[in-house]
């Protein structure tokens, strides 16, 4: 298989898409409809949410959180590749998981470059119940020793997507013969799922805040039979359309500038302190189940934990509230923002593990 044609936004050095460009005609849907469908027994990855355009207030208040925290996100990307290095592989080929982590591999691949490290980084697409695109699997191992990949996300959630990676993995193994190690690196897990992270703190990574302009102009993952050729990538959809008001290079160009911030003995003090976190314990889905039993929640997919799934949750889903530990607000101004500006509730609750949660309404009532 040839190499992939370039799709998006980003510098084509950056990142290769294992993705197939689809028309949107008929896969955008309000989100009611798209909400009663996937409810109903529809799969999330057969349609895709109107995209949200930001106000003018909100894009004021990215770029804000952008400045506050990309010293901090450019530590923890510098500190999440020498783990990579020193305790998964010298030589990493850095396999992204469509959209979310396809910044975080950028900024990865750029820091690895510093430390003289050329690593390619490829984006392939992941889907809950339905697993990592088989033919983009395929591709990298006829290339690459599958010692060497290692699979990059920005968070965790309640760790769902480290399961889909274990079994996927599982399944390609018997069905090709190629044993691919199931590690992911997050910035942040909160979940305590993750091999290798930066922090297991609920904290916020700004590429969160936006949708396809911070993702290199694309839509989330599609798996259409009807739409894709045999053979092909899980499909994809490319929002032109909002090209002038694209961040994705700017997103990672400012936080790419504050590698020269840190210095070597800042960078082995979090780097010592990343390796001695509490252990992946999985303790984040137990206080999801506690949210869970105390809203009278049944379906657990309708409880979204931590500051990036509930950024999620608000910018495409039909949120039926969100809760907030009040201690962490300074964390969550665009959180408040968004739920404010949908007129979504806000309960207060002290939480052990996550800073919030966004809960889905229920569509099947």
């Amino acid at each position: 298989m040839a190499t992939p044609p370039h799709l998006g936004s980003y510098d084509p050095a950056d990142v290769t898409m294992l993705l197939t460009e689809i028309a949107g005609d008929g896969l955008e849907l309000p989100t009611e409809v798209r909400e009663s469908l996937m409810q109903g027994g529809g799969h999330y990855a057969e349609t895709l949410p109107i995209e949200y355009e930001p106000t003018a207030e909100y894009e004021a208040l990215f770029e804000q959180l952008l400045q506050l925290h990309a010293a901090r996100i450019a530590r923890q990307t510098q500190v999440l590749a020498r783990r990579i290095t020193e305790e998964a592989t010298a030589s990493p080929v850095l396999v992204s998981l469509a959209r979310a982590g396809t910044p975080v591999g950028v900024l990865l691949r750029r820091a690895l470059l510093r430390d003289g490290i050329d690593a390619p980084h490829y984006t392939v697409s992941i889907v809950r119940e339905r697993g990592l695109d088989p033919v983009a699997l395929q591709y990298l191992t006829e290339r690459y020793d599958p010692s060497r990949i290692v699979f990059v996300d920005g968070w965790t959630g309640k760790g769902a997507i480290q399961w889909e990676l274990q079994e996927a993995l599982d399944v390609h193994a018997k069905v090709s013969g190629a044993q691919i190690p199931s590690r992911l690196a997050v910035l942040t897990d909160p979940a305590h799922v993750a091999e290798l992270c930066a922090s297991r703190e609920d904290e916020l990574v700004p590429s969160a805040c936006l949708n396809s302009t911070v993702s290199g102009l694309l839509s989330r993952t599609i798996i259409r039979p009807d739409l894709l050729p045999e053979g092909s990538f899980h499909g994809v959809r490319v929002y032109r359309e909002f090209a002038e008001r694209d961040l994705s290079r700017r997103y990672v160009d400012t936080v790419a500038e504050h590698f020269l911030g840190a210095t070597d003995e800042q960078l082995a003090g979090e780097l010592e302190q990343a390796r001695n976190l509490a252990p992946a314990d999985g303790r984040g889905l137990r206080e999801v189940q506690a949210v869970q039993a105390e809203f009278g929640i049944e379906n657990v997919h309708r409880v979204k934990p931590g500051i990036g799934e509930t950024t999620r949750v608000l910018l495409r889903r039909l949120p039926q509230g969100i809760v907030v530990d009040p201690r962490h607000a300074h964390r969550l101004q665009h959180v408040l923002l968004l739920a404010r500006d949908r007129g979504v509730p806000v309960i207060e609750r002290a939480n052990e593990v996550y800073a919030c949660f966004g809960l889905i309404e229920d569509k099947a009532q």
